[in-house]
């Protein structure tokens, strides 16, 4: 086996390596274990393949990294989830909503204890909409 056989390998496993990570940064040493391997076909030294290595390696981190980066994790809208979802979602009142806080929400089949925005009375069957979330407790205003 060559040694430029052996770099193809090494590339081939920090690229298998790099499907389990998130940082990109062991996709870059994959890049720089390819010029190893160029560097060695051409029947450099070991010492220019690892020179060679370390330098298509550091081009790698400083050129191609960002751009992945910039592509795979674009600061795009965030989705709200969890408790965070229910805000605008609308349900029924199942309990009345009074000034005890006693009152309650179905939405979707769930129980949810609710209060009034307003700090009104909302009676029984009125259909309302969730504005905000404090804890487990839902803010809701009449629909």
């Amino acid at each position: 086996m060559e040694i430029w056989h052996i770099w193809i390998l090494a590339a081939l496993l920090l690229f298998i390596i790099e499907m389990f990570t998130t940082g990109f940064a062991v996709l870059c040493l994959a890049v720089g274990c390819a010029g190893g391997a160029i560097a060695a076909a051409c029947d450099m030294s070991l010492e220019w393949q690892l020179v060679i290595f370390a330098l298509v390696s550091l081009v790698a981190l400083a050129a191609v990294r960002p751009v992945l980066k910039r592509s795979f994790y674009r600061n795009g809208e965030k989705v709200p989830t969890n408790v965070n979802a229910m805000v605008g979602r609308r349900g029924i009142v199942c309990n009345t909503i009074d000034s005890t806080d006693s009152g309650r929400v179905v939405i979707d089949g769930v129980d949810w204890k609710a209060r009034s925005v307003e700090d009104e009375p909302i009676t029984e069957g009125t259909h309302v909409e969730i504005v905000a979330v404090d804890s487990v407790i839902l803010i809701v205003k009449k629909v």
